[in-house]
């Protein structure tokens, strides 16, 4: 017999099998001997109360056999011998998956990514990191795998009504993701890893047919009667097909310039800004998990995160992307501007936590502001322009730039320093490579964003005591959290309202925020396109 269980258990009991199966004998009236075997189906962790308490949802086997998890089998059929090809421009987890997906559905899938394959992209990481030079192609958003590849890996979602998320943690795991992604309330597969499954998703997808163009950064549009006919590249080869998914990422601005130039319908979209913050992990641990400052978490924990959200003055500010145990990372795609970003790896085991805190940038916002700035000559001061977002987006990142002094040493300041409006004389060690450099962060981010900002982390320290401490730094600044720019498309067919059979995709498009909403996303413009593409 089978049955589902669900368990309150103590973090010792959490650890063991043992402990786990007599729990589960107790809760079930039956001997432990009885207990063949359990699959967790779904395990979190309650540390609302001074006793930390791991919830879990098992699938008990009494009294019958033990068999393993049952992962998903995925059917790719061989597509060299196919008539139909799709072009999808981006190798990130919405283009990845698409191409995974047109296989499945028998259409060859010719990928175009601007950037390098994972293995070579990590040689222009470290150059970034360590010597802070700049490749404007290949960098922590541009590559293989996009933005997720090199930041973090974190697999949590709240996007079901989107699609299967079931299915794309089996398709991980199908690629060399560890099973415990398909329990785990908060997955995590971890910047050290998450490369090696990527490289085996592309190589299967070459096994059947799939063909991938690194390097390839797309330039032009060739467009007759409302259809996209080929796409041009800048190394002057021009790709047809069938029908094309643009799936660029929330960083790819010359794709958003060249929709714009060519009067393809673009809009500017509402985003959030702000800094990334970075505690003491030890610190977040003593808060998080009820314990003295100072202390050492029990092994049996995992490194503790959290998540914060205030509105003030109507709009939200809120922790975006918390790492624990993590790295502040330089995540700029051009010279002269800083973006951070941050990571962590599978064992989470680095002496940091930090996490992105944005504010809530609208269309009015943005265009005052601008306003404001002698070197836009009010250029892109309309509400209505498509590129608003954008260009505000880009001046915060140049401002940060020239307060960190170049070569993308990023300005910082204590937080306690930063509410109180007091220059930070020292500022602690941190885990930013190119280094800091103590700067006034209301200086450096737009008024209405620093002010916000302050009231956040005070309502943030009544909420959560102990996070607001100046053993905390703020680095500047965390820009990319989504993009600033929505594709439109049609509701139900996915495609591009003036052109027939282009396909906007994933974060870039507007219609994802990670690496699974994205996945998904990716799968269902391709199923969306595979209906057109074998109907014609």
């Amino acid at each position: 017999m089978q049955q589902n269980l669900s368990l309150q258990l103590s973090p010792r009991e959490a650890s063991e099998d043992s402990a786990i199966k007599a729990k589960m004998a107790e809760a079930l009236a039956c001997p432990p001997s009885s207990i063949t075997g359990f699959h967790s189906l779904k395990r979190s962790i309650d540390a609302r109360g001074k006793q930390i308490r791991i919830n879990l949802l098992a699938k008990v086997f009494i009294n019958e056999p033990y068999s393993k998890r049952t992962i998903r089998n995925f059917t790719f059929q061989d597509v060299r011998k196919k008539p139909k090809q799709v072009v999808i421009i981006g190798a990130g987890p919405a283009g990845l998956f698409a191409a995974l997906s047109l296989l499945e559905k028998g259409i060859r899938p010719i990928v175009l990514e601007r950037g390098k394959d994972v293995r070579t992209r990590r040689r222009d990481l470290a150059k970034l990191n360590k010597e802070g030079i700049l490749d404007p192609e290949s960098n922590y958003c541009f590559g293989e795998g996009g933005a997720g590849t090199y930041s973090d890996g974190k697999l949590y979602t709240r996007s079901n009504k989107r699609g299967d998320v079931d299915r794309i943690l089996h398709l991980l795991v199908r690629f060399g993701a560890e099973e415990k992604i398909l329990f785990e309330s908060h997955p995590h597969i971890g910047t050290n890893k998450l490369p090696q499954i990527i490289t085996a998703m592309r190589e299967c997808i070459m096994e059947h047919g799939g063909i991938f163009h690194f390097g390839t950064k797309v330039d032009g549009l060739i467009t007759e009667k409302g259809r996209l006919t080929a796409v041009h590249s800048s190394d002057g080869n021009r790709y047809h097909a069938d029908a094309f998914i643009l799936a660029t990422g929330h960083s790819a601005r010359d794709i958003f310039e060249l929709l714009n130039r060519e009067n393809i319908l673009i809009e500017a979209k509402p985003f959030a800004l702000g800094v990334r913050v970075e505690h003491p992990q030890n610190l977040i641990d003593s808060v998080q998990y009820h314990c003295p400052i100072g202390s050492v978490r029990s092994p049996l924990l995992p490194p503790a995160s959290y998540s914060l959200v205030e509105q003030v003055e109507g709009s939200g500010v809120f922790s975006f992307c918390m790492c624990p145990g993590g790295i502040i990372a330089p995540a700029a795609t051009s010279p002269g501007e800083l973006v951070v970003n941050g990571w962590s790896p599978s064992k989470r085991n680095n002496p940091f936590a930090n996490s992105g805190m944005v504010v809530q940038v609208g269309q009015k916002e943005a265009a005052s502001f601008l306003k404001t700035k002698r070197s836009t000559k009010g250029k892109w001061s309309k509400e209505d322009d498509p590129l608003l977002l954008l260009r505000f987006q880009q001046m915060v990142e140049a401002d940060a730039f020239r307060a960190g002094g170049g070569h993308f040493v990023a300005p910082a300041q204590r937080m306690e320093d930063f509410i109180r409006n007091a220059t930070s004389s020292n500022l602690p060690d941190c885990s930013y490579q190119p280094g800091v450099r103590s700067a006034s962060i209301k200086d450096v981010l737009p008024p209405f964003i620093s002010q916000r900002l302050r009231e956040g982390f005070m309502a943030f320290g009544n909420k959560m005591k102990g996070y607001r401490t100046n053993e905390a730094l703020l680095v500047a600044t965390e820009s990319r959290t989504s993009s600033p720019i929505r594709i439109p498309r049609h509701t139900n067919t996915l495609v591009h309202p003036q052109i027939s059979n282009l396909y906007p995709c994933g974060e870039g498009a507007g219609y994802a925020g990670g690496i699974i909403s994205a996945a998904m996303d990716g799968e269902a413009v391709a199923a969306k396109l595979a209906e057109l593409v074998s109907s014609t």
